[in-house]
């Protein structure tokens, strides 16, 4: 190959869920979609558990997430990882952010910034405060950061003005999501995230620390939400059920038609690891219904 081109990366993609609560539905899909993403293209696909939060860990759940994952049929590439073993690596980030000055401490309370409806503005941002009892928050620029999604389209956000600076290590010593993840998918070298339309919203203050830190920036796509007939997603906060290893067939086509994937009626009867082989050839991530929700009552 001559030295002018560049060879592109091998797709690496993962599942990361979190464990505050056993998979459903909705992490079904979300699993579903990664996974065939990266095995349609010959790609690796991992798992990382997302376990910084051990106050809200449900006791159990990382090996309940893990059998269920393959009960249905799901085989991941390497060891899982867990955050809580890179604590260490994500402190020395923030020590050296703070070195730069990139970030400071806050001490606003939860009360004090209620009525700013998660747009933080900026109390500490010049107050100087010392980073012991405090969170540490990122500076952001008065910029607009924004990328294509392959399924949602264009989306973009001027920091400053729809986000403010934002928490990453919280008060209690806890790191928090936006700086993990993207430390973690490059330090795994994720070539593409496959991830829940929640988190689209996530990703300019990611894109942001990407540039900050000096870390490739991966291809998104963020899959609907299966909405409740009550109005919520399906979640472990509104006690969404979790997966069951005897219904692995059926939610595994039900989730393909979420997903806008052909379900013909031989894989009824088929094995999960059937089902899933069937499918990776055929995957197409353009099938994605491009909206941000699905109602439940569409997928039966």
């Amino acid at each position: 190959m001559p030295p002018s081109v560049t060879k592109p990366a091998a797709y690496v993609g993962r599942f990361a869920p979190t464990p505050s609560g056993y998979l459903h539905f909705g992490s079904l899909i979300a699993a579903l979609a990664s996974f065939l993403d990266a095995r349609a293209v010959g790609g690796r696909w991992l798992l990382r558990m997302e376990d910084l939060d051990p106050p809200r860990e449900m006791p159990g759940a990382k090996d309940a997430i893990v059998q269920a994952l393959e009960a249905y049929g799901f085989e991941w590439d390497g060891p899982m990882e867990r955050q809580s073993d890179r604590l260490d690596v994500y402190n020395a980030v923030i020590e050296q952010l703070w070195q730069d000055g990139h970030v400071y401490a806050c001490t606003c309370s939860r009360k004090q910034l209620q009525p700013f409806a998660g747009l933080y503005p900026g109390f500490c941002r010049d107050a100087r405060h010392e980073p012991m009892d405090a969170a540490i928050r990122l500076r952001v620029p008065d910029e607009e950061y924004g990328f294509v999604d392959r399924v949602q389209g264009a989306f973009s956000q001027r920091l400053r003005r729809d986000v403010g600076d934002f928490v990453i290590r919280r008060r209690d010593g806890l790191i928090a999501y936006q700086l993990a993840v993207v430390l973690d998918d490059a330090w795994q070298g994720v070539t593409d995230i496959v991830r829940g339309a929640d988190l689209l919203d996530s990703t300019p203050r990611q894109l942001y620390l990407q540039d900050l830190l000096g870390l490739p920036r991966p291809r998104y796509l963020h899959v609907p939400l299966i909405i409740q007939p009550d109005g919520h997603k399906l979640g472990k906060r509104y006690r969404s059920p979790p997966l069951r290893p005897a219904e692995a067939t059926p939610l595994l086509l039900r989730a393909l038609r979420a997903l806008g994937q052909p379900t013909p009626d031989e894989l009824n009867d088929a094995l999960p690891k059937e089902v899933l082989a069937w499918s990776i050839p055929l995957w197409d991530a353009e099938r994605i219904p491009r909206c941000p929700t699905l109602a439940e009552a569409q997928l039966r």
